[in-house]
């Protein structure tokens, strides 16, 4: 008989949500670990610091991302956010003990539940059954659409709202990032060989540096400071008046 050669297996495949950011880019350094061939999604929802997007192409680059594509959905055409309406102001300054503590005016409504149902009809097309986001219940600065409980239910509504799901796929979202610090973050990206310095962390850059200022720079520098590694973050420096 002759001899007939066994099609080799597919590889588990993965959308990964690539905002250009710490977190999500420590997400696509887990997930290539992992063994996942990782297709990365990153969106342009209006967001005044759309530098991120930039970022994330070379992280997806850099960290051997088998595609990487950027949907646009025009979230900035409702605003109700400092992130997609230019008449908020991005908070600046505010203390750690202040965060967490209410619901900041750069939660932009809805987000991660948009940017995950786009995330999802690309898995069904690629018949990936993993989806990875960088969302983080420790440092989260009080937005309700990184708990696990929201994580749970968008879960649960993709296997009955899709093809895939219906036929009985079981599609996964995954949180590796879920339960640390931004410490722990920053320590686990660095041993997975992340370049922190191509990704930007920032809700109102300065000609593509961050602000240093603002509440997502806050969390950066200090999970850099208490991980004890150095920051190659390029922050904007005000020029000195005379």
């Amino acid at each position: 008989m002759p001899n007939r050669r066994r099609s080799p297996p597919r590889p588990r495949r993965a959308v990964v949500l690539l905002s250009g950011g710490l977190d999500s880019s420590t997400v696509l350094a887990v997930v290539r670990r992992d063994g996942f061939e990782a297709h990365c999604l990153s969106v342009d929802y209006g967001q005044r610091h759309k530098g991120e997007l930039a970022a994330a192409r070379r992280v997806a680059r850099a960290l051997g991302a088998a595609s990487h594509r950027s949907a646009r959905v025009s979230l900035s055409l409702f605003g109700g956010s400092a992130l997609t309406d230019p008449r908020i102001a991005v908070p600046k300054g505010r203390s750690e003990a202040a965060m967490g503590t209410d619901i900041p005016v750069t939660y932009v409504p809805a987000r991660n539940t948009v940017l995950l149902s786009v995330a999802l009809a690309w898995a069904e097309v690629l018949g990936a059954d993993h989806l990875f986001l960088g969302v983080n219940a420790v440092d989260y600065s009080g937005y309700p659409d990184c708990r696990p409980a929201f994580l749970r239910a968008f879960e649960r509504l993709a296997r009955v709202a899709t093809r895939a799901g219906v036929e009985g796929s079981r599609l996964r979202i995954h949180a590796p990032l879920l339960r640390l610090s931004k410490a722990g973050i920053v320590r686990l990206g660095t041993r997975l060989g992340v370049p922190y310095e191509l990704t930007l962390t920032c809700y109102d850059p300065v000609r593509n540096r961050a602000c240093g200022r603002c509440d997502a720079c806050t969390l950066r520098r200090k999970g850099f400071e208490e991980a004890g590694v150095p920051d190659p973050t390029r922050y904007h420096r005000p020029r000195k008046e005379n």
